[in-house]
């Protein structure tokens, strides 16, 4: 697998991808689409569905999904869980549709994907929210991190730490190559 991450060319945002990179992307952006998608009951307001109220949001027993929907108010859990009744279904279709946009650009049958620069913001939340969940149900934290990066390749947990590791790098390639920082090697130049 050649890694390439994100740069600028020709004033565009570009992601270099391989088969494998796109499959592996499209099935962790799945999960997480699967992980935060609202549910709305049978039983549910219809008024209060309309304009994304969620009277029965509570703070998620799933630390992933916590990690992902954090309360309001770290010391007031009355006024965390009545912001949360306003803002989370909103929030969770924000983050699935995010990732829906990221997925469906992941399907083009392209070698390099082009990042509109309004789309930019979507790619970047998708990926940090799948770094996230992903470093959750790992437990990787600073202070974690440097046993993680020093898994022996027999230990289960060391393929799903390199998952988390470039996410990471995707994510940091993507902030510099919109703010111009990382750019396309001169032509000519070995890309693989």
């Amino acid at each position: 697998m050649a890694v390439h991450g994100f740069r600028r060319s020709g004033g565009r945002v570009v992601l270099r991808v391989d088969e494998i990179e796109r499959g592996l992307l499209a099935h962790v952006l799945d999960q997480l689409v699967e992980l935060v998608a609202p549910e709305t009951p049978a039983d549910a307001d219809p008024l209060a569905a309309l304009v994304s109220i969620d009277p029965d949001a509570t703070r998620p027993d799933d630390p992933a999904l916590a990690r992902l929907l954090p309360d309001a108010y770290a010391d007031d859990d009355e006024a965390s869980a009545e912001f949360r009744r306003y803002t989370e279904r909103s929030l969770r279709e924000q983050k699935v549709a995010h990732a829906t946009l990221v997925i469906a650009a992941l399907s083009a049958d392209e070698r390099k994907i082009v990042v509109a620069d309004q789309d930019v913001p979507a790619w970047l939340g998708a990926l940090n929210d799948a770094r996230l969940a992903l470093g959750t149900r790992l437990g990787i934290t600073e202070e974690t991190h440097h046993i993680f990066a020093s898994l022996d390749e027999d230990d289960p947990a060391f393929m799903a730490y390199n998952v988390y590791d470039w996410l990471t790098f995707l994510q940091e390639t993507l902030v510099q190559a919109a703010f111009g920082l990382r750019s396309e090697p001169p032509p000519g130049a070995d890309l693989d």
